[in-house]
């Protein structure tokens, strides 16, 4: 018999196939202090808990007989996946639990801006019969803007188009291929705000995406859009949004997040004739509640069994030998794939890595995942993907993955090398391990480099001519940024050059366009790696 013990409130419907199952007993403690926990865990196979429980090393060391640790939830920073991963414990969480819940309540807010429904429900409850305040507008034949079509964006556009609704998706990864699959037109950022009527978002919060829409996107938004946002408050900005709604750009908005919870008392969302609110109620439904944990007492039961599972959150067992061989690699594989990341334009369709030398000799795969985490988390954001899930998220989202190996690495003893191709362009980068110096970026597309991949970089690409560093410098200066490293790249004197300069703190996107506008110089972009 299998034991599984539950140390959160959690649903009797949720861990009935549990309780049902001939080869496990399910034991329901919820509210146990850590000393408790640590007190009793050693009998259990399984530990089952939501966000109350803080599973912590002390616990895990306890749990002799521990094989798994499920999170009927979406997050799992309740649990210390460091620890669970060194003592083999597998952790899983319910990432798709909650799509149709937060698809759902987007619909239902985007129908309430549409048709004033609270409004017009406060006057009539105050006894005022006013049926001529409340003029709405029908969603058929209106453009849809979708920002982000992962799980949740891609279930809104499927019902928006049964309500006759006209679709434009955004989304890193999305191709004009997939998008023609699903019916729907891709779009830029851009063209959402110029030409939809409605735009819902469903990205995760991440540097890039906090405040995608703000005071710029709104001078050239299409006047009498209404905005839902039901995703992660900050990629909306706030004040900006009151602004617009004041200057009549905005029609109406409806908000279930905010970038901080709870609100201020005095926030402007929360008096505003336009705007509506929910408390984040996306995935506040008995259903989702219920899926959460029917989907983690499914996987439960698989991995108790020995057999095959999924939405596991923390890395897999690696052997001993290859562990000691790609672990220092780990850090460079992942900034490697951010750094490229974002650096490309597009949306991301293949990414090739290649291992030479020393490398080409083991299994590879974790360093793979590594990899992978490092370009989708740029997009994803850093907490939806992990080593274990970053595979699996790239085939949902059609992305390829080729693994090359050689055991020629000229001038190094290892070399990892990964190419990016997009829907607009191919990029590379390449790294290695330098005694002394750890990890080293050495190569940019065709440029050779010495970079260390931390902290805020910037990427320019310019025309080797004199007194463009001097500019570069000096306007920076000028806005405050400090330089703290340089390396300049180039194949040919007065040729295609770039330069990566490392600065004591980011700078603001205007900043970076300010700088793109000089004269020989094709582009800057900012990169940020943690």
């Amino acid at each position: 018999m299998f034991k599984v013990l539950v140390s959160d409130p959690i649903s009797d419907l949720g861990i009935q196939q549990l309780v049902d199952a001939a080869d496990v007993s399910v034991d329901k403690k919820p509210g146990l202090s850590e000393d408790e926990l640590v007190a009793i865990i050693g009998e259990y196979d399984a530990l089952l808990v939501r966000s109350q429980t803080r599973v912590t090393a002390r616990i895990m060391d306890a749990g002799k007989q521990l094989k798994v640790v499920g999170r009927a939830g979406v997050g799992v920073d309740n649990i210390d996946l460091e620890a669970a991963t060194q003592r083999g414990i597998i952790v899983i969480n319910a990432p798709d639990g909650n799509t149709i819940t937060t698809c759902e309540h987007t619909f239902a807010m985007m129908m309430a801006v549409a048709r004033h429904i609270p409004q017009a429900y406060l006057k009539t409850v105050g006894g005022e019969w006013d049926r001529k305040s409340f003029l709405g507008v029908e969603l058929r034949n209106k453009t849809l803007g979708v920002m982000g079509m992962g799980r949740i964006g891609s279930e809104v556009a499927k019902r928006a188009k049964a309500f006759g609704m006209n679709i434009l998706g955004y989304d890193p990864f999305l191709t004009e291929e997939r998008a023609a699959e699903m019916g729907i037109k891709l779009a830029s950022v851009d063209d959402i705000v110029r030409n939809a009527d409605f735009m819902t978002v469903h990205t995760p919060l991440t540097p890039e995406t906090r405040h995608m829409i703000s005071s710029k996107q709104f001078e050239v938004m299409k006047k009498g859009m209404r905005i839902v946002n039901c995703a992660r408050g900050g990629i909306i900005d706030e004040q900006a949004l009151v602004e617009a709604v004041d200057q009549g750009i905005v029609a109406g908005a409806a908000f279930d997040v905010f970038e901080v919870e709870p609100p201020a008392a005095d926030h402007p969302f929360l008096t505003h004739p336009k705007i509506i609110v929910t408390p984040h109620l996306g995935a506040s439904t008995v259903e989702a509640q219920e899926n959460v944990a029917i989907d983690v007492s499914e996987q439960v039961l698989h991995i108790l069994r020995d057999e095959p599972f999924i939405n596991a959150v923390n890395m897999p067992p690696i052997p001993a030998n290859v562990r000691k061989i790609l672990q220092p690699y780990f850090t460079l594989g992942e900034k490697l794939g951010n750094f490229v990341s974002q650096m490309t334009d597009g949306a991301v369709k293949e990414i090739v890595v290649s291992y030479s030398g020393d490398l080409a000799e083991v299994d590879t795969q974790p360093l793979t995942r590594y990899i992978t985490r490092g370009v989708l988390a740029h997009h994803l954001g850093a907490d939806q993907v992990n080593v274990v899930n970053s595979m699996h998220l790239a085939k949902e989202r059609s992305v390829n993955i080729v693994v090359n190996k050689t055991h020629v690495a000229k001038d190094f003893t290892n070399l990892v090398t990964v190419t990016l191709r997009s829907s607009k362009e191919e990029r590379t980068v390449a790294g290695t391990l330098l005694t002394g110096y750890g990890p080293r970026i050495v190569q940019i597309d065709s440029y050779p480099v010495d970079v260390a991949p931390e902290g805020n970089l910037i990427l320019i690409s310019h025309n080797d001519k004199p007194g463009i560093i001097g500019r570069v410098g000096t306007l920076l200066g000028s806005n405050d940024v400090n330089i703290a490293a340089m390396q300049v790249g180039r194949k040919l004197v007065g040729g295609a050059a770039i330069m990566v300069l490392t600065v004591d703190k980011g700078a603001a996107k205007s900043v970076i366009e300010e700088v793109a506008q000089l004269s020989d110089l094709n582009s800057a972009k900012e990169i940020h790696l943690v």
